[in-house]
């Protein structure tokens, strides 16, 4: 099978090195891809939000299967393109990633399926956001109805950084605060049929104890063994499959992963948020995790006819990631350092390194070029053991004013 890898980040290095480990793979390329994607792929220079150039790319190198790494690249249609021009594609069309592009039209379709979530108000006008932070109170949840790479959301006590935040946005969606905690759950679709992965924890804030900015995410890990024995099949049959027949009734088939954010509230599951593409970091543990190969899987849900009673084998242990990032991250993060230390990183035992944003530069050293540089990956038989793998690589890699959460999976 030869597949295409769209995006350049720590999420399409981890389905990259996967899909490497995958004896059905027969030629593995990315577009444009990272220097750490370049040591198992060959890279290709382009704009994956570009149409055009990635169907002619796809064309060019005969591949079989594509995959869609960022979800801006699916909502520029990059999906319906390929699928037009005959190309199986690992990713929903434009439509249907508006489940992520939109949080008004997630909730419209979480609430015609009777999917649990939040109560939430949309709001287009100063006035209407003023009204629904007084209804729903504090702590406020303001999130941007748009894409914004996973910081388009504040949830904060303060009233004031609130209202800020809604008018920044202009539309926004308002809702209730969920208690207790968050879990990620990945399941591959084929627009009729659902097969879940594992769930993973990520850690949004910046920085340690929950504290900071919300960010992309600064960590994860996975499996997660304080988490009930039902949750998968509970959330499977209360959201994810409803919200696949929903968008199918709406003949809008969703094809590739529908990630769930959830909270396990007092009160129950309850989605946080839907988004139309693998989630990172949480990718990077729970593929180190999956023993069945990839490529076919994902095939699957691009053709159709993926088998719902299906359930992937997993590797025994854990996985966790670190995430090493820029200084200024998330706000303004500072690129053009150089980085050192990972030959040294990756001797540690268990501990693996996936390049995220990072470059080399015209003489050929590596160098930083966004906010989060690094995913630094520790292996283990247990959550515990993976965790000190990590650190320890971490703590071999030097990149000047960098800084990373020191209580990921810190149970």
């Amino acid at each position: 099978m030869r597949v295409l890898v769209l995006g350049s980040g720590g999420r399409e290095h981890a389905l990259a090195r996967a899909l490497h480990r995958d004896p059905a793979v027969t030629a593995l390329h990315c577009a444009p891809g990272n220097p750490g994607t370049a040591g198992i792929a060959d890279n290709h220079q382009l704009d994956p939000t570009d149409p055009v150039a990635v169907t002619e790319l796809a064309g060019r190198l005969r591949v079989d299967l594509v995959v869609v790494g960022p979800e801006a690249v699916l909502v520029a249609g990059v999906g319906d393109a390929l699928r037009k021009a005959g190309f199986p594609c690992f990713g929903p069309d434009r439509a249907a990633a508006r489940i992520e592009a939109s949080k008004a039209f997630a909730k419209e379709i979480m609430a015609a399926a009777g999917v649990p979530t939040a109560d939430a108000r949309v709001c287009d006008t100063t006035a209407e956001a003023e009204r629904a932070l007084d209804a729903f109170g504090p702590p406020y949840v303001v999130k941007d109805d748009g894409l914004a790479a996973g910081k388009g959301v504040v949830v904060t006590g303060d009233r004031a950084a609130a209202s800020e935040h809604a008018g920044a946005c202009g539309r926004v969606v308002i809702e209730e605060f969920l208690d207790g905690p968050e879990v990620s759950l990945f399941a591959l679709c084929d627009g009729e049929h659902a097969v879940p992965l594992l769930p993973a924890q990520d850690f949004k804030r910046a920085y340690d104890g929950d504290e900071g900015p919300n960010t992309g995410g600064m960590g994860a890990y996975s499996p997660l063994p304080w988490a009930p024995p039902e949750l998968v099949d509970e959330v499977m049959s209360t959201v994810v499959q409803p919200a696949v027949d929903e968008l199918r009734r709406r003949e809008i088939p969703y094809v590739g992963v529908l990630y769930a954010g959830l909270a396990l509230t007092s009160k129950g599951v309850r989605v946080v948020e839907f988004n139309a593409r693998f989630g990172d970091p949480e990718t990077q543990v729970v593929l180190d995790r999956l023993a069945t190969p990839i490529a076919t899987l994902l095939q699957a849900c691009a053709i159709g006819g993926l088998d719902p009673a299906f359930r992937p084998e997993w590797h025994p242990g854990a996985a966790v990631t670190v995430v090493v990032s820029a200084e200024g991250y998330p706000a303004t993060p500072v690129k053009g350092d150089e980085i050192t230390g990972l030959d040294e990183a990756a001797k540690v035992e268990g501990a693996y390194i996936l390049h995220a944003g990072t470059k080399l530069d015209a003489d050929g050293r590596l160098i930083a070029n966004g906010g989060r540089v690094l995913n630094v990956v520790g292996t283990g038989p247990d959550v515990a053991t993976a965790r000190a793998s990590a650190y320890e690589a971490v703590s071999k890699i030097t990149l000047r004013a960098s800084h990373h959460r020191t209580d990921i999976a810190d149970l």
